[in-house]
């Protein structure tokens, strides 16, 4: 009726608008022509809007990993086992090992980007009577440790800000409960983020990323300008924890670097929301890598050097993080300590709900391809939406659940906290092992915008190699000599969740996931 009532010309143009406004949404939604081109050779439907561009998942990446914030709060870690230097130097091999991952990684993504990384590439590389099998215990892995690390990363937050209480009232005790509330707050937060405001992530992102170059450099100004300064902080490799052997205690505090650097796969998941994801993905994630390990390492560098030689008070600091603790020894101000907390606590808080980006797309992705209960429901996207809701919901209850351990021990919850690093670890070690395995029989790779060429055995080799360290001491306990509360139960918790994995699978999962493998299409 509207356009009966306008003259030829402005009906023409009304349609235009429409037609022109529905292409856009389509290409913004589809993306490339080699976007089409690999959902097609894949066997999979676009239904998540690609919406990221080189630096917006640039942006997510950096903030989801963000280092030098997670640097300021494994130092507690590493000044109990292995000291200042011994600090320094396991981010040092960190950094190595993971950026041997990460290209690992970057090449894969490059031949099929998809939303569920690991579990895909698995069953796309595998020996042909393993990959089901294999794809499946991978998927269920990355799960857990996607899923559990959203809870790791609320609650991360949480303690951040029950420090900056702690220091404006000497009298509050940090308590179990208040750090649940505090995280189950800020994981729904995250989730408002990622559901009602989720075509505002790019922006997000890029005012994020510029809050972190800023804090750094704002950190870096003022624990260097007002600081005490440390003794011997390259070679004062200590023991505090009393392992008996500096050199262990050194590789026990490998877990505060790898908590700093995180994992390989931060840009993943996004793979399907990324434009033109075979060439943009891999190479955002090599300058995430390049930026998160540099910051990372300078930050770190700096907060030993700026520690002062009482290293007592920091590490039984009142305030329950010793960053906290060093920022007001150096400042001699509560007031600039606040400023700065806060701006973690904010910088931390758009990891949180990056995280959750990325725990749900994996989580929906492995549904879509029926590897979990309730998978029908899990991979449904609202028409409209063009997100996961109800994996973004998921994620929010396993979250929550998650944290009311916390209520009745840290400890406990800890322990499920690595949980999620040996489970990541060890996805990864197959999912690298299996390429490294096709190359070394000489069998014949998937197109890769981003061939590592004739150094991708190495390159695979020395990446299997780090995984396999930073699992064995992932297990560790806290302390030698554990009692039965203090002793790291994340291995056989790890392997009773591998077994029910593999028990589902034989009961249930068999019958109804194939693999991703099964809908590539060969021909494309």
């Amino acid at each position: 009726m509207a356009d009966m009532m306008k003259g030829p010309s402005e009906v023409i143009q009304s349609h235009n608008s429409i037609e022109l406004a529905n292409a856009v949404g389509i290409v913004e939604k589809h993306g490339t022509q080699d976007d089409e081109l690999d959902m097609d050779r894949m066997g999979k439907v676009q239904v998540l809007r690609r919406q990221f561009k080189f630096l917006s998942i640039f942006g997510f990446a950096v903030i989801l990993g963000s280092s030098w914030e997670y640097s300021l709060i494994g130092i507690g870690i590493s000044l109990f086992n292995g000291g200042p230097a011994g600090g320094i130097w396991m981010l040092v091999l960190v950094c190595f090992g993971m950026f041997f991952v990460m290209l690992s990684f970057a090449e894969m993504v490059s031949m099929a980007p998809t939303a569920g990384g690991q579990y895909h590439w698995v069953s796309e590389l595998a020996p042909r009577k393993h990959q089901k099998l294999l794809s499946y215990i991978v998927g269920w892995l990355c799960v857990i440790g996607w899923q559990v690390g959203m809870a790791a990363t609320a609650y991360a937050v949480a303690s951040q800000i029950q420090g900056l209480i702690a220091l404006n009232v000497p009298t509050y005790v940090v308590t179990g409960w208040h750090g649940t509330l505090l995280s189950i707050g800020i994981t729904i937060v995250s989730i408002v983020c990622n559901t009602i405001l989720v075509r505002k992530l790019p922006l997000m992102e890029g005012i994020a990323l510029v809050l972190h170059v800023l804090g750094f450099f704002a950190f870096l100004v003022v624990l260097w300008v007002m600081g005490p300064r440390s003794d011997r902080v390259w070679t004062k490799f200590e023991d505090p924890s009393g392992w008996g052997n500096t050199g262990l205690a050194t590789l026990v505090g490998m877990l505060g670097p790898m908590l700093t650097i995180g994992s390989a796969d931060l840009a993943v998941h996004l793979a399907e929301e990324v434009k033109d994801a075979a060439w943009v993905s891999p190479r955002a994630m090599v300058a995430t890598s390049i930026v998160n390990y540099t910051l990372a390492f300078v930050m770190t560098v700096t907060i030993f050097s700026t520690l002062g030689n009482d290293l007592s008070t920091i590490l039984s600091t009142p305030l329950g993080q010793p960053w906290i603790q060093i920022l007001l020894n150096a400042t001699e101000s509560k007031a600039a300590t606040n400023i700065m907390t806060v701006a973690v606590c904010l910088l931390l808080l758009f990891c949180s709900v990056n995280q959750v980006t990325a725990a749900s797309r994996q989580l929906w992705s492995f549904a879509r391809d029926e590897g979990l209960p309730f998978s029908a429901w899990l991979a449904h996207v609202p028409p409209g939406w063009d997100i996961p809701i109800n994996a973004v919901i998921v994620t929010l209850a396993n979250s929550s659940l998650l944290c009311l351990i916390i209520i009745g021990s840290t400890i406990a919850f800890n322990i499920i906290m690595a949980l999620s690093g040996i489970a990541i670890c060890f996805s990864n070690l197959i999912v690298i092992g299996c390429m490294f395995w096709k190359r070394l029989r000489g069998e014949p790779l998937l197109p890769s915008r981003f061939d590592l060429g004739k150094w991708g055995m190495a390159i695979n080799a020395i990446g299997m190699c780090y995984l396999s360290i930073a699992m064995v001491f992932s297990a560790f306990p806290a302390v030698p000599h554990p009692s039965p509360i203090e002793m790291n139960w994340s291995s056989p918790i790890f392997g009773c969740l591998i077994i029910f994995s593999m028990s589902y699978y034989y009961f249930v999962g068999r019958h109804n996931y194939k693999g991703p493998v099964e809908y590539v299409k060969r021909d494309v």
